[in-house]
Formats: C-alpha cells, sequence, structure tokens
C-alpha cells in the first residue's frame, strides 16, 4: 500500500513595516494571493485584510495555506481608513512585499509576490513617501 502523501502546512507570516516617518495613525494591510485583486484586495473573497495600530516590530498575518501571496500596505496617518492622494500621488506611505522601485502606480502583482512553503515567512516592507 503506497503512502499518502504528506500535504504542506499552513505557515505562519507576518510583516514588519519598516521607514515609518511617524507613529501616528494605523496601518492598512491587504495579504492576497490573487493578481485580479491586488493592490486592493477589498473585493478578494479569500483576502486577509488587517488594520493595525503603528508599531515597531514583527506584524503576525496569521497562517496561511502554501502558494504565492503578495502585501500591500498603506501607512494611514490620518486614520481615515484609506489611501490619501493628491492629483494621484499618495499623501501616505506605500509600501510592497519585495520592496520593489516604485514608480507610477502600484506595481504589478508578479514584482510583489513570494511564496509560502514549508517554512515561517517575514517580509520586511519599506515604506515610501512621496509627499
Amino acid at each position: 500500500m503506497a503512502a499518502a502523501a504528506t500535504a504542506v502546512p499552513a505557515q505562519p507570516v507576518s510583516l514588519v513595516a519598516d521607514g515609518l516617518r511617524s507613529h501616528k495613525g494605523q496601518i492598512l494591510i491587504c495579504l492576497t494571493h490573487s493578481a485580479d485583486h491586488f493592490p486592493d484586495c477589498t473585493k478578494d473573497p479569500d483576502k486577509r485584510h488587517f488594520t493595525v495600530p503603528v508599531r515597531d516590530g514583527a506584524i503576525p498575518l496569521g497562517m496561511v495555506p502554501p502558494g504565492e501571496y503578495a502585501i500591500a500596505i498603506i501607512h494611514d496617518e490620518n486614520g481615515n481608513g484609506k489611501l490619501d492622494t493628491f492629483a494621484g500621488i499618495p499623501r501616505e506611505g506605500v509600501g510592497f512585499s519585495r520592496n520593489p522601485v516604485l514608480r507610477f502606480g502600484a506595481p504589478g502583482f508578479r514584482s510583489v509576490v513570494f511564496p509560502v512553503a514549508g517554512a515561517p515567512v517575514e517580509q520586511v516592507v519599506k515604506l515610501k513617501y512621496f509627499l
């Protein structure tokens, strides 16, 4: 009798928000495995969407099944629950997993995706402030 395949268990995922310019407000976090719902995962049925107080150190995002994921974060300094912009330019800090170079608009899903498989994952996300 053949041995049953061993499924890879869910792993803990966390992030560190690096480069915060203040400790005001909150951090809005989107963790998704869907390119169609990135970077705004509010309509993603499988999303993990978090609002946490600004803090130093790791922010746990829970146990995540194996797969490819992307993280988008906003430093919502005024605490209004959204990214404030001026002429389309973010007025608050933004960051993404794997820290791609940010130019015009959000990066593509493939440039920020990271694997979850067999070990805990910690993403250090560097925030960028344009204004």
